[in-house]
């Protein structure tokens, strides 16, 4: 993707100006969060992993998963790359990862109804718990959902976050629990964040880091649909231009029989350090 980023939506984890980042390299060399070669932050051939689009397939999908777009599999460099940025303190990864965010949500809206040509994407992170937000001391969805804005403008389409979901108090993070666990933690957890000014026009794409089982997505789908359903005409959610509840993320729980999206179904983004 070009390289124009609108700062005016970074947050306080944005990548560092371009001076105090090559004095950084000189103290500190950058090292592939991927496979830990020298150079770059996800060098080529790991980044090759983030440019595979794809739908994502749960094995047992949840009643609800709102069809979801991938820019890759969950595996073999990609894994590091997103626990490096989510667990590990790599703020800088927002860029390349919000990049392969960028990819998944052009493909998505590539086969969407035509009512969505021209309508700012407005790209809603999905939430993490409260716990999770304080012990990493930031929320890294919405470091991915600004990021990924910030690459779609670059690249001509009128994006911004749009954090209009929270998590109740009282949800676990949902690392370790399996699917019907990840179900019943959730369950009702999501709800609307208070708008004075109503949900804008424009078309709503969740997003996410990763879909493992589909509960988080799909409860988060939940609330959003009912938020919509209940918002006024002049809203995302007039009748004349309710479309589903659709979602993007970085990368996907393989499967076997998950479909690769072939090129020519593909806008064709470069992920991009």
């Amino acid at each position: 993707m070009g390289s124009r980023t609108n700062r005016s939506d970074d947050g306080p984890h944005a990548a560092p100006p371009s001076g105090w980042r090559a004095l950084a390299d000189l103290l500190l060399p950058r090292t592939c969060a991927g496979c830990g070669v020298p150079g770059a932050d996800v060098c080529p051939r790991c980044r090759r992993w983030l440019g595979a689009p794809r739908l994502a397939a749960p094995r047992r999908p949840p009643p609800g998963l709102p069809p979801t777009v991938a820019a890759g599999p969950y595996d073999g460099p990609v894994r590091p790359v997103v626990l490096a940025f989510k667990e590990h303190g790599r703020a800088e990864l927002a860029r390349p990862l919000g990049a392969a965010l960028a990819l998944a949500v052009t493909v998505l809206l590539s086969v969407l109804p035509d009512p969505v040509a021209g309508r700012p994407v407005l790209l809603v992170p999905v939430p993490s718990s409260p716990a999770a937000v304080q012990r990493r001391g930031r929320d890294h969805v919405r470091e991915l959902a600004r990021s990924a804005a910030g690459e779609l403008r670059a690249a001509g389409v009128p994006a911004r976050a749009l954090p209009v979901l929270r998590r109740r108090r009282g949800t676990r993070d949902s690392a370790g629990l399996d699917a019907g666990e990840r179900r019943r933690n959730l369950a009702g957890r999501f709800a609307p964040r208070p708008l004075r000014r109503g949900v804008p026009g424009g078309t709503l794409v969740l997003v996410d880091d990763v879909v493992t089982s589909g509960a988080t997505l799909t409860e988060a789908a939940r609330a959003l649909a009912a938020m919509l359903s209940a918002a006024g005409p002049g809203s995302a959610a007039h009748p004349a231009e309710l479309l589903p509840v659709v979602a993007a993320v970085v990368a996907a729980t393989p499967r076997r029989t998950a479909h690769t999206l072939r090129r020519e179904e593909a806008a064709i983004f470069t992920v991009r350090n």
